[in-house]
């Protein structure tokens, strides 16, 4: 089999209706299998999609296991030669697939590929392509000077961001919301570390991948990530995210002197502090979506997946807020919202 995909869910029963729905067209001519693992979801998810996606295989957890349990518990079933770890919240061309593929293919030394991910107003989302976190570089993007220089290879660290979106780079990070693992790379590796239950298992595996010698790929392959709406931002979120960086630093830079272990978990605390009084004090705007000035609707009886991904790619700086409407499944989503007809 070429490739396994493996999306964790929890309470996006929409968003994933239609990444699957954009996945299976794009696995059309792969030799694919689709887990979908299901983390205890409170809003009907399995017994709405089941029904609608007999090919697709779904684990039911009886609790929140965290991210990383619940795609370890797919990988271990994967046969593919790759998989493909995939947050709910996506939406992929009819080619995405085909076309990382082939690349895999081409260079038996990418252990992970990765993708230009846009939110659902076409913006590019840093994360994409990172660095490891450094002290340095997480102090730049703490102070704002990775926003102030990010062409300047000293303060753009931390998300690469002097590397051109729209070209290929061997980069150190990618993001687990799309993140295509050769199998032979995680044997080596390991899988996921199931002590980050949310966030940093990206980073930690993008790591060790690193370290077996294999290397990390960013691919301009532009896909839609909604950001947010399969983990949304509360203060829960920045507690896990932080702690997540913790696990990472104890996990990786143990061994380093004093004045670095310290200059590190100060950072993180630095860190975890200011995001902590943003997420109490500053009202919450899902995916910036009050700051939209037109809206366009794409129906999909007339335009495709890839055409969609690539019209958001070609006006991402038009403020436009971009809703797919799927008329057979009565449907409209978008960066902020699911409309039901």
């Amino acid at each position: 089999m070429k490739l396994s995909i493996v999306i964790v869910n929890y309470n996006v029963k929409y968003y994933l209706e239609q990444c699957l729905d954009s996945v299976l067209k794009s696995a059309q001519n792969l030799d694919t299998e689709i887990f979908v693992v299901d983390n205890h979801s409170s809003d009907g998810s399995l017994e709405y999609l089941i029904p609608k996606f007999p090919s697709v295989h779904f684990i039911a957890n009886k609790e929140n296991a965290g991210f990383s349990t619940a795609n370890n518990q797919a990988i271990e079933q994967a046969k593919g030669e790759y998989i493909l770890l995939l947050n709910p919240d996506t939406v992929l061309g009819e080619d995405t697939l085909s076309k990382i593929c082939r690349r895999m293919d081409e260079n038996a030394q990418i252990g992970a590929a990765g993708v230009k991910m846009l939110d659902g107003f076409g913006r590019f989302l840093p994360e994409s392509k990172r660095g490891f976190p450094s002290p340095w570089d997480s102090f730049t993007k703490i102070s704002g000077l990775s926003r102030l220089f990010p062409r300047s290879k000293i303060f753009g660290g931390y998300h690469l961001s002097y590397l051109d979106e729209n070209e290929a780079h061997e980069v150190e990070v990618l993001a687990g919301a799309f993140m295509m693992l050769r199998k032979e790379a995680i044997e080596k590796s390991g899988s996921l570390d199931n002590r980050f239950f949310m966030y940093g298992e990206d980073i930690d595996l993008s790591y060790r991948i690193h370290q077996t010698y294999y290397a990390n790929y960013y691919f301009p392959e532009p896909i839609i990530h909604y950001k947010g709406e399969s983990t949304k931002k509360d203060i829960r979120y920045v507690k896990h995210f932080y702690e997540a960086m913790l696990i990472f630093f104890n996990k990786h830079y143990l061994r380093s002197n004093r004045l670095f272990k310290w200059t590190i978990r100060l950072a993180i605390l630095l860190t975890y502090c200011m995001a902590a009084i943003r997420k109490i004090f500053v009202p919450a705007q899902s995916g910036g979506a009050r700051h939209f000035k037109n809206e366009t609707v794409f129906n999909l009886r007339e335009i495709s997946y890839g055409q969609i991904i690539n019209e958001m790619n070609k006006h991402s700086g038009e403020h436009t807020l971009f809703k797919i409407y799927h008329p057979d499944r009565g449907i409209t989503v978008s960066a902020n919202e699911v409309i039901l007809s």
